[in-house]
């Protein structure tokens, strides 16, 4: 797969992926929210580990060097 996501975009999603995850372990959000913000941060997470997003694959975009 073709990298579309830059270093910095990477950094802020895996952030937001543990912030999510702090948010839902520590009990701050529950209910609908937490399971929204779980998939939420599971896909920042793995989109920012792997550095493709399939979203910007669709709309031809890309935040990563060339």
């Amino acid at each position: 797969m073709v990298k579309n996501v830059g270093t910095i975009d990477r950094v802020i999603r895996v952030l937001l992926a543990i912030v999510f995850g702090a948010l839902i372990f520590t009990g701050t959000v529950s209910g609908f929210w937490a399971i929204f913000l779980g998939v939420l941060g599971a896909i920042f997470l793995l989109t920012g580990l792997f550095g493709t997003c399939i979203i910007y694959r669709i709309f031809n975009l890309s935040t990563a060097p060339k």
